[in-house]
């Protein structure tokens, strides 16, 4: 009877553990952030203001023009998935930053699943070209900055709604910093993050007029530059757009 007893509390005990072990397994796999980290990552693009967003032809170029950037000032960087090998890439720079010098993202993200194989690479923040509400719902339940692409007001206001505390200004609209002033103006709930559009000279202007933050595309990573393996042009720029940004402060995070 006493043994039967003891088996039994034994067999209950292994099972309370393999539950404990089955939840810290989902926990894990459910790829939740803290919101300390949620916050860390918005502060960074509050003081930062600017990111590198890298699409390269071919996967040699990628960590190479990256690297450029970097050594030219950029704090922020964006990998995206056109990119041959760009999780691995990705992953890379994460390793290579871990020490928090550097914040690393992943863009061109079009479904929950590319999320998920970004987050695991280590992406500490989610961009997409469009207005996703799935993959925007996925991340602000699991404390994941997500920056979703945006092309008017009413997509604006729609991704702020479903929880994008960033939202992206894609593709360039006409007026420039002037459109991002009127809109910032009558909607100042948003936190508008023009990318297309922006280049080395007007990234300021834009930051100005009431953007949060701006995204550098082909005007930092000058597609002649790469093909010619040019890298100390690609930091030249990087410190061109940097030192126009900088004269403009920190934003005021809402």
């Amino acid at each position: 009877m006493l043994r039967h007893a003891s088996t039994t509390l034994l067999r209950q005990s292994k099972n309370a553990v393999n539950k404990t072990s089955i939840r810290a397994l989902t926990t894990t796999l459910d790829r939740t952030k803290t919101s300390e980290d949620y916050t860390r990552v918005l502060q960074t693009f509050a003081e930062i203001r600017a990111c590198a967003v890298l699409r390269t032809p071919t996967s040699a170029a990628c960590p190479l023009a990256m690297q450029a950037c970097i050594d030219g000032g950029f704090k922020i960087v964006e990998f995206t998935l056109t990119t041959p090998d760009c999780l691995d890439h990705l992953s890379d720079f994460r390793k290579k930053y871990d020490d928090g010098d550097v914040m690393v993202g992943c863009g061109t993200i079009m479904n929950v699943e590319d999320a998920e194989r970004a987050v695991d690479a280590g992406a500490e923040f989610i961009i997409t070209p469009v207005m996703l509400p799935d993959v925007i719902r996925w991340c602000a339940e699991r404390n994941i900055v997500i920056v979703p692409g945006c092309q008017t007001p009413t997509e604006l206001v729609a991704a702020y709604r479903n929880g994008a505390p960033l939202q992206k200004l894609f593709p360039g609209v006409t007026g420039g910093p002037m459109w991002v002033k009127a809109v910032s103006s009558a909607l100042p709930m948003l936190s508008i993050n023009p990318t297309s559009g922006v280049d080395l000279d007007n990234a300021g202007d834009y930051l100005r007029m009431g953007a949060a933050s701006v995204g550098l595309v082909a005007p930092l990573f000058d597609p002649v530059a790469i093909q010619n393996e040019d890298w100390d042009q690609i930091a030249k720029n990087a410190e061109k757009v940097m030192a126009n940004v900088k004269e403009v402060g920190p934003y005021v995070r809402k």
